[in-house]
C-alpha cells in the first residue's frame, strides 16, 4: 500500500470521526476542532503527494 492509499484511508476516517464528534457534542466542542484541524494537516499532505506524483507522472 502506497502512502497515498494510507492517507485516503485515514483522511476517511477522521471524517467520520469528525461528523460524528460533531454531531454528538457539536461543532464548536473540543475534541470536533482538534479532528478538523488534524484533518486539514492529512488533506494538505494528500494533495503535496498527489502534485509530487502528477509531476513524475509527466516526466
Amino acid at each position: 500500500m502506497n502512502t497515498t492509499d494510507e492517507l485516503l484511508k485515514r483522511i476517511e476516517y477522521l471524517r467520520y470521526r469528525m461528523a460524528k464528534v460533531a454531531l454528538e457534542k457539536g461543532f464548536t466542542n473540543l475534541e470536533a476542532i482538534e479532528l478538523s484541524q488534524e484533518l486539514d494537516e492529512l488533506l494538505n499532505k494528500y494533495d503535496i503527494e498527489r502534485q509530487i506524483q502528477s509531476r513524475h507522472m509527466k516526466y
